[in-house]
């Protein structure tokens, strides 16, 4: 992200604010993220999230340090996972269910929320003004970090929240599962360098703008 901002020809001041929405923006998804985690494991009965800080929205509880610098030099990154005790839970197959879908469910619902705020503010960009820029550039961040990590999240690859979903209801020692535990970050890097994962992931992306612009269209 770094190096494409660096070479927009854009002035300095317009870089700064760039980056200061961007910051916050991936600091708020990532840490609400985690945070509906911990507070969903919480509220089934595990309190290991609490008992290590994380039931909180403080950026700081959760960002890893090189998750944060590859979100800054190349556009993606992770937060530090939420520590949850599957034994602690009341009923483990629906509670482990809750937790996995709990971050994806709250990034994909708030940027339901912010698509309409998005759609009414594009004269903000057009301003002069940097605040109404930097404004603007904190709603459009906010919309498109949390719907890319709510899916993201979604496809059922190790370490993923879709895997440790649809682990949940198949049987233990299983090959899917093992091959994915193994293999899992390998894949990721793989899809990432070849770009066949952003063929999919942004049809999906399209696909969840579509039916949020439509519906906030019909209700504008």
């Amino acid at each position: 992200m770094l190096y494409y901002l660096w070479h927009t020809g854009l002035p300095a001041n317009q870089i700064a604010i760039i980056i200061c929405a961007y910051l916050i923006a991936i600091s708020f998804a990532l840490s609400i993220h985690e945070l509906a985690h911990g507070l969903v494991a919480y509220w089934c009965g595990d309190k290991t999230a609490k008992a290590e800080g994380r039931l909180s929205l403080n950026p700081l509880k959760h960002l890893d340090p090189l998750g944060t610098f590859c979100l800054l030099v190349a556009g993606f990154g992770w937060a530090k996972p939420v520590h949850v005790n599957p034994l602690k839970f009341r009923n483990y197959k629906r509670d482990m269910a809750l937790v996995s879908l709990a971050g994806v469910i709250t990034n994909i619902v708030i940027a339901f929320f912010f698509c309409p705020i998005l759609m009414v503010s594009g004269g903000l960009i057009a301003s002069s003004n940097l605040f109404y820029n930097f404004v603007y550039y904190l709603i459009e961040f906010t919309f498109m970090i949390n719907i890319s990590l709510g899916v993201f999240n979604l496809f059922p690859i190790y370490p993923l929240d879709g895997f440790n979903f649809i682990n949940t209801f198949l049987k233990y020692d299983n090959k899917f599962s093992n091959f994915m535990i193994k293999y899992g970050n390998i894949i990721l890097v793989i899809l990432f360098l070849t770009g066949g994962f952003s063929y999919i992931f942004n049809w999906v992306i399209y696909g969840f703008e579509w039916v949020f612009v439509h519906f906030w269209g019909v209700m504008i």
